[in-house]
């Protein structure tokens, strides 16, 4: 079995704690994603496991834009 994949995206509209909270929760709700780090002062999103494209969709459905 492979380990899962870890990915960072950058989400620059994050300033706070609810913004946390709202990526978090949303990305955790993503298929196979087992862990989910939002770091305001970097505005880094780190996941384990999940797809790329549904993470990313889920910050857009918390209401952030990831950075290219």
């Amino acid at each position: 079995m492979s380990q899962p994949q870890i990915q960072t995206f950058t989400v620059p509209g994050m300033s706070c704690g609810h913004c946390v909270s709202a990526v978090t929760d949303e990305v955790s709700a993503v298929d196979g994603v087992t862990s989910v780090e939002v770091d305001l002062d970097t505005k880094l999103v780190t996941v384990i496991g999940g797809h790329s494209d549904a993470i990313i969709a889920a910050i857009d459905e918390a209401g952030y834009d990831v950075a290219n």
